[in-house]
């Protein structure tokens, strides 16, 4: 019953600006961990960012640290994703992803049946 859906892919010129948005439903949204996870042709699945309960705990990968912010909303039972001066690299398959394990974090572990998935939404950068 859980669901989660992705929205705000696109394509933006490098440098851009994108800000995906992941609507939640079929569970208490605010007693998981929240997470973007990313995947690019032909490469392994990516941990991007990660944020806690009480939005007071952001974790990001290393290579997009400073560029992008995640957010969420307890009321709207939503998960942001704000990307910002976007490189080519950056191209991908953006997933939102929930936490399996109640109120506890899932680091930064890929390990797929850890969470439930949202469908993706692709994000293309290119000049």
């Amino acid at each position: 019953q859980v669901q989660l859906v992705e929205s705000g892919g696109g394509v933006v010129q490098p440098g851009g600006s994108l800000r995906l948005t992941c609507t939640t439903s079929g569970f208490a949204f605010n007693n998981y961990w929240m997470y973007w996870f990313r995947q690019a042709p032909g490469k392994e699945l990516e941990w991007v960012s990660g944020i806690n309960l009480s939005h007071d705990k952001r974790e990001y990968t290393d290579s997009v640290k400073g560029r992008f912010t995640i957010s969420r909303d307890g009321i709207k039972n939503t998960l942001t994703l704000e990307m910002n001066n976007l490189h080519s690299e950056d191209t991908a398959v953006y997933y939102c992803a929930k936490c399996t394990r109640l109120v506890r974090t899932c680091g930064s572990e890929t390990t797929r049946s850890l969470y439930d998935w949202g469908q993706g939404t692709q994000v293309t950068v290119s000049a």
